[in-house]
């Protein structure tokens, strides 16, 4: 039964133990060879067409002396979850079917939702049963209508134009309100009252619990330090070449990775997101996958001076922080 309402509710705890996933197979080494001169300079041409400010010479002109490949690993862990909660809810009263106390309340994780699609964030809202009642409206205390804020419940105002004298010069009348001195109120059309917003004028609301189920897909990952001189938060924004792709229910920690910085995040992570999402949710897919992001450092001579730039990801996004020729757009 639900016995309160309002914020989360934890899953109940899992009636056998959960099993262990076996951990997966050692991987083998893998690389990217370093990509072609052909394509470092194509992509620094689009890099330098898309700016505005920037000059297209360097990278038309500009002499490619070395290239040097820092491909980077990027571990990412994927915990797909389902969090309840529920709150109390109403409804303007016309009828529906009340089912309040005709029997107990199921509890809150055991009421069936709707099949979700893995990795996919998600909603659904459910009206629990037997919980429905028929209560006055709290807001207009069962009277279908509220005073005029407006007018504070008179139906009119002072005139505007006269300012409530009648009149508008002298002994002229006014004729905006008839020399009354005030005005029907626009909002309530002079009643002195609105239909509630709340019952619509029904006088009774439907008072019922709602449950709210989310789907939220939380997602860590970690890239290994590379010491091309690209700063990892640009990496953030590109893909890779996926090498491993792991999916179940909860996943091993990766063992047998050629580089330890990647079997210690997995470690780390596979922790963290069991202890932080199984408290308050209930897990139902996890996924770690490893993708190698090729960086190319780029080093070319322009104008006598050398210059570098990098190539990266599979989109071969260009980062040039010191390119030589962005004046042509100076701001007077």
């Amino acid at each position: 039964m639900i016995h309160s309402v309002g914020g989360f509710l934890p899953p109940p705890m899992p009636a056998h133990p959960v099993p262990q996933p076996e951990p997966g197979p050692e991987q083998p080494h893998w690389n990217i060879p370093s990509i072609s001169e052909d394509t470092a300079r194509e992509a620094f041409a689009l890099y330098a067409s898309s700016k505005c400010c920037y000059s297209s010479a360097p990278a038309k002109d500009g002499v490619i002396t070395n290239m040097e490949a820092f491909n980077t690993y990027r571990y990412r862990l994927e915990t797909f979850a389902e969090t309840r909660s529920t709150e109390w809810s109403h409804e303007p009263y016309h009828g529906q079917p009340v089912d309040a106390f005709s029997q107990p309340p199921p509890g809150p994780w055991d009421i069936p939702a709707k099949t979700p699609s893995f990795f996919q964030d998600d909603k659904q809202v459910i009206k629990v049963p037997y919980t429905s009642s028929v209560k006055s409206c709290h807001v207009c205390l069962g009277m279908g209508r509220k005073a005029c804020k407006e007018c504070a419940g008179a139906g009119n105002k002072v005139c505007w134009v006269c300012n409530g004298s009648g009149y508008r010069h002298g002994n002229d009348r006014c004729g905006h309100c008839n020399g009354r001195g005030r005005d029907n109120c626009n909002h309530c059309h002079g009643q002195g009252s609105k239909q509630c917003d709340t019952c619509h004028g029904k006088q009774q609301l439907l008072v019922y619990i709602n449950l709210t189920v989310k789907w939220k897909n939380n997602s860590d990952s970690y890239v290994v330090e590379q010491l091309s001189g690209l700063q990892v938060d640009n990496l953030s924004k590109v893909s890779g070449k996926e090498l491993f792709r792991d999916s179940q229910f909860m996943v091993y920690p990766i063992l047998g990775f050629p580089d330890p910085a990647v079997v210690s995040a997995a470690q780390r992570l596979v922790n963290e997101h069991q202890n932080k999402y199984s408290q308050t949710s209930r897990i139902l897919q996890q996924r770690q996958t490893i993708e190698l992001i090729p960086v190319t450092k780029v080093t070319y001579l322009w104008k006598g001076k050398s210059n570098i730039y990098f190539v990266y990801g599979n989109e071969f996004k260009v980062n040039a922080d010191n390119y030589p020729a962005t004046c042509c757009c100076t701001v007077m």
